[in-house]
């Protein structure tokens, strides 16, 4: 009886080794697969997009962005300055009617050397086309200080033909004034409207409205632009076919982390600019530096 007792528990615990090695083997075994296939990230990149770190296939073509966060600092004001050699920079801000009347001799004192004027918009559930109510006092203002300046529409169109419409009205407007900035195409998903008319537009009837618009606003001789937030850069248009277009990039923050190549960086939804009441958008234009 004790040899066979004895026997059995050597037996359980040959059995018990035995599955243990099993165990480890097939671990081994998984690793060594997964070893094998390489990389699950290869060829992609890591980025942020407006929600969280997530992992794109870059798009071919589309020239990468050459920022980093060493590039920035932050001022005592707790906005970003641009310390690197690479371009030069100029303060601009970004505006509508909501910033009602602007003492814009006051904003240039402020250093401010810009601006981007909202010429008009297509509302997001009729797609009337309007003027912004501010339009023309902001232009002539901005211009009369001294500042450089662009506009932006704010689209909702829905087809390119609504696009290159948009275009034409705001080609229209500007006309009387010296706009040597972008004009930009601002196409943006309006949140929480279920009736927007937008709301199921695709990317690549998105896409092709911007080129609709960029296309007529080229040909006028103007520099057409595209503005966007990083999730909308990433998810919303196909870049590879706006790359003959200024990229404008909306996103807050202490340096522009979008992964591609942009001009405009909108930083701050919430600045004080002397001569404007409220939160204004402040803005950085970069030019790269020539090298001889």
């Amino acid at each position: 009886m004790i040899a066979k007792r004895v026997g059995m528990w050597y037996h359980k615990r040959t059995m018990k080794r035995t599955t243990a090695l099993k165990i480890i083997a097939l671990l081994l075994a998984l690793l060594l697969g997964l070893s094998a296939c390489g990389d699950p990230h290869k060829g992609m990149v890591e980025v942020n997009d407006g929600t969280g770190q997530v992992w794109i296939t870059p798009e071919a073509g589309v020239p990468v962005s050459t920022f980093s966060q060493k590039d920035f600092s932050v001022d005592e004001d707790g906005m970003p300055v641009y310390k690197g050699d690479a371009f030069t920079v100029m303060k601009g801000v970004d505006v509508s009617f909501y910033q009602g009347e602007i003492d814009w001799d006051a904003a240039a004192a402020d250093g401010i050397q810009f601006a981007f004027i909202r010429c008009g918009y297509r509302g997001y559930t009729e797609g009337v086309l309007k003027p912004d109510e501010q339009f023309e006092a902001n232009i002539a203002g901005a211009l009369k200080a001294g500042l450089k300046v662009g506009v932006y529409f704010f689209s909702q169109a829905v087809t390119p033909a609504e696009a290159a419409e948009e275009a034409a009205y705001a080609l229209k407007l500007i006309a009387p004034y010296q706009v040597t900035l972008p004009v930009v195409f601002d196409w943006e998903r309006i949140d929480g409207q279920e009736t927007a008319r937008t709301n199921n537009l695709d990317s690549a009837t998105l896409t092709d409205c911007a080129v609709a618009f960029c296309q007529a606003v080229k040909a006028a001789g103007y520099t057409p632009g595209v503005y966007f937030y990083r999730n909308t850069g990433y998810y919303g248009f196909d870049l590879t076919k706006l790359t003959d277009y200024v990229f404008w990039l909306g996103t807050p923050g202490g340096y522009p982390d979008f992964y591609y190549a942009h001009t405009i960086w909108q930083y701050s939804f919430e600045g004080a600019v002397d001569g404007i009441a409220g939160s204004a958008d402040l803005d950085l234009l970069f030019t790269p530096v020539q090298k001889s």
